[in-house]
């Protein structure tokens, strides 16, 4: 059985956003995202790759054998029309560029894509949906990440239920939800005040969280991990 390729996207900070630098480090710039994403790709058989934004992201694809997407900093409101409010994170234009460059080159190749909170909300931008910028409440920081917030209702006979149940329990560590629908989406998961926690794709190998099942206690036997590492073996077969 080959250990399948997994890129994981995740975002560009300088030494100035990290404690303890020296100050003539201050201005280098570093690829950063959270280890437990690839330890969960590792743990589910895979083998992360690193994606940096420096590279045209349509080379990765012939080289990969699937993608994760990770959370970080809001998608630019520009992107899906809408005119940023005051709440909205820093812009990130280089990592917009990048991820929606790198849709493009997946779903052309149909190449088996996770998307994990931002990584959600861009699938669905890149489909042409659009977001919610700020609902305040879903961004529990002031609980440990670990653990589970709410319940999620997921629909029967999807990819996610399949892999979970029709129900779950989440963790919520999100200001931004998914308002009009991508084309070619479909919503497979919901909290119980109607926010979209699940996306799949209705004809490619794409699905995609709102929650962060990598900081969950089940991280190292979470499904979603598993899925995206036997997509990747079942289409690279």
């Amino acid at each position: 059985m080959i250990t399948p390729l997994i890129g994981l996207t995740g975002r560009r900070k300088t030494g100035a956003d990290f404690t303890a630098q020296p100050e003539s480090l201050k201005h280098l710039e570093g690829d950063w995202y959270y280890a437990d994403y690839a330890r969960g790709v590792l743990a589910a058989g895979g083998l992360p790759v690193h994606l940096p934004l420096d590279a045209d992201p349509a080379l990765f694809v012939d080289r990969l054998d699937g993608i994760l997407i990770s959370g970080g900093a809001d998608v630019w409101p520009e992107r899906y029309g809408a005119q940023p409010l005051e709440t909205a994170d820093p812009p990130e234009s280089e990592r917009d560029d990048f991820e929606l460059g790198l849709l493009d080159a997946a779903t052309a190749a149909s190449l088996p894509v996770l998307g994990i909170c931002r990584g959600l909300q861009i699938i669905n931008v890149h489909a042409g949906g659009t977001l919610h910028q700020h609902i305040p409440e879903h961004a529990r920081y002031d609980v440990a990440p670990n653990g589970p917030i709410h319940d999620i209702s997921i629909v029967a006979g999807t990819s996610l239920a399949g892999l979970y149940g029709e129900t779950h329990e989440v963790n919520s560590l999100h200001h931004q939800t998914v308002d009009s629908v991508g084309t070619d989406l479909t919503v497979t998961a919901t909290h119980e005040d109607g926010t979209v926690e699940g996306l799949e794709h209705n004809t490619l190998p794409m699905l995609s969280v709102q929650w962060h099942p990598e900081m969950l206690d089940t991280r190292e036997s979470d499904p979603v991990f598993a899925w995206i590492v036997e997509t990747a073996i079942a289409n690279a077969r």
